[in-house]
């Protein structure tokens, strides 16, 4: 009884973490992205008070903005092969650098 508590344990904690990965990583991470290209773009991108000119431009941020949309997007890409794979009868192997589908065993 206690062995099928620990497996039903473990196997929560693992659909837990997946979906604070993936149900509230990814938007944080868009979100971010969002706020970057605003840094970046400065200006009247930001909200500041009102006959105030805007910050000056930040290049950094606009960089920081696409390199976060990028993670956004592998993520979901991922994710699709993931499923895709499986309707096919494959699996997703991370036994590389990147990942591979492979038969299932």
């Amino acid at each position: 009884m206690t062995d099928n508590l620990g497996f039903a344990l473990d196997g929560a904690w693992k659909v837990l973490t997946a979906g604070l990965i993936l149900g509230a990583g990814l938007p944080l991470l868009f979100a971010l992205g969002i706020r970057s290209l605003a840094w970046g773009a400065g200006g009247e991108a930001e909200v500041h008070e009102s006959g105030v000119s805007g910050p000056k431009a930040q290049p950094i941020g606009t960089v920081l903005g696409w390199l976060l949309f990028a993670i956004v997007v592998a993520g979901i890409v991922l994710g699709i092969t993931f499923i895709v794979a499986s309707g096919f009868g494959k699996a997703l192997s991370f036994e590389h650098i990147y990942p591979t589908i492979i038969d299932k065993h």
